[in-house]
């Protein structure tokens, strides 16, 4: 992995960290980072998040918004 993708990694864990992880957690979910290549960011829910409906859509849209504004606004989020 080269320096400036673990750099790109790093920025992201740190969002997803701040912004993302505690809305998760406080409905008993989590995600994991699969990977990041091509400005595509491939998530894995874990906990409540992995069979709630809502997860697919409004979640997921809600990470990817996030990220866009806080990191690249040509970065796409997709489940893995």
């Amino acid at each position: 992995m080269s320096e400036a993708l673990s750099g790109e990694l790093a920025q992201i864990e740190s969002i997803i960290n701040a912004d993302i992880r505690p809305a998760l957690m406080m409905h008993g979910g989590n995600l994991e980072v699969v990977d990041y290549h091509d400005k595509v960011l491939r998530i894995r829910y874990q906990g409540a998040c992995g069979c709630c409906p809502s997860a697919l859509y409004g979640t997921l849209q809600m990470i990817e918004t996030t990220l866009k504004e806080k990191f690249r606004p040509d970065i796409s989020v997709v489940p893995a």
